[in-house]
């Protein structure tokens, strides 16, 4: 477990790793439940003192001392109220992704005298757009069994499941708070939705995964294949300054092997910070590359969208910024070949 900074430093960063070290390498993979992927938080039995909306909020969870409303010290967390009976609270995530989890996070930032002594997570996959009360008589899996819990730390948990989820159900034991739930792993999404028509190839949400990088100091590479669009320079793929006359790239595997025929190269919100030019090349078995987009000067601030003509089919894409700077998103528009 990882203990927190003193109060009033919440953005002092904490390091990240299973219980009693440093570092959890499935903490790299996307977090499947979190809100800006679609999560959503479809119910809870209980949220008297704070909201379960904030449990699949991103970033990490403030905290300023001294600040009351009505029921209490204003929480950025899930919290509920005494329990005076038998039972344990719970709320009930819609991962925004599913998918196959690789490990849990539960964090109980800043919950000192109230957190919960023990909590376990479930899982359970489900077809269609089940309602909170159609899936309590679902086939839930524990995931995560009755651990013990500390307050203001991050507890990691490795789960070792092949199985596709689409929900998880947090238990906590009995009551109290918990600031945040971070379930990662790899997207699995139902590409039979797509047959006969084209997708985003490169997009997390339908089972694109970055590889490979070379430099991601400020921000996450998987960053530039989220949804939706990125608000400012966080939301995207940042690197440092090169000085060894070398170039920064990434390596994007596909939702599946597939022809690219439109890509997206988007540099909003990098002003002073864009690449000078961009290159694409495909692989359909690792070792042969073959080109999809020659060396193309990039405009800061700008998204740009460039026809990709007669490419063979390609199961990985490398992207190539020249020499360094950052992308707000890529997208890679085309159409499975199912190969």
């Amino acid at each position: 477990m990882t203990p927190r900074p003193a109060a009033g430093a919440s953005d002092v960063p904490r390091p990240s790793g299973p219980p009693g070290t440093a570092g959890a390498g499935f903490t790299a993979l996307p977090d499947l439940a979190l809100r800006t992927l679609g999560g959503s938080v479809i119910a809870a039995n209980d949220e008297s003192f704070a909201e379960r909306e904030n449990l699949i909020r991103p970033g990490r969870p403030g905290f300023r001392p001294h600040t009351f409303g009505a029921k209490g010290q204003v929480y950025d967390g899930w919290e509920t109220r005494r329990r005076r009976e038998p039972g344990h609270d719970w709320a009930l995530v819609r991962l925004g992704m599913p998918g196959a989890i690789r490990g849990v996070v539960i964090d109980t930032a800043w919950f000192t005298g109230n957190y919960p002594p023990h909590a376990s997570v479930e899982a359970t996959a489900a077809g269609g757009y089940p309602t909170a009360a159609e899936l309590e008589s679902a086939d839930w899996v524990e995931i995560v069994p009755r651990s013990a819990v500390t307050g203001d730390a991050e507890h990691f948990f490795e789960v070792a499941d092949e199985r596709r989820y689409t929900h998880v159900r947090l238990n906590m034991f009995p009551d109290g708070g918990i600031a945040r739930l971070r379930v990662h792993g790899e997207v699995r999404p139902d590409l039979s939705l797509y047959e006969g028509l084209g997708l985003d190839l490169a997009a997390l949400e339908n089972g694109g995964l970055v590889t490979g990088c070379s430099n991601e100091f400020y921000s996450s590479p998987n960053n530039v294949i989220a949804p939706g669009l990125a608000r400012h320079q966080a939301e995207g793929w940042e690197t440092a300054r090169r000085r060894d006359g070398g170039n920064d790239w990434l390596v994007i595997r596909l939702a599946g092997a597939g022809v690219v025929r439109l890509a997206e190269i988007d540099t909003t919100n990098l002003v002073f910070n864009a690449p000078a030019a961009v290159t694409l090349t495909g692989t359909a078995d690792g070792d042969t590359w073959f080109p999809l987009l020659p060396r193309t000067r990039l405009l800061p601030d700008t998204p740009h969208r460039f026809r990709i003509e007669g490419a063979p089919p390609a199961t990985h894409v490398r992207v190539d910024i020249h020499p360094d700077g950052g992308l707000a998103r890529v997208r890679l528009h085309g159409f499975l070949t199912g190969g």
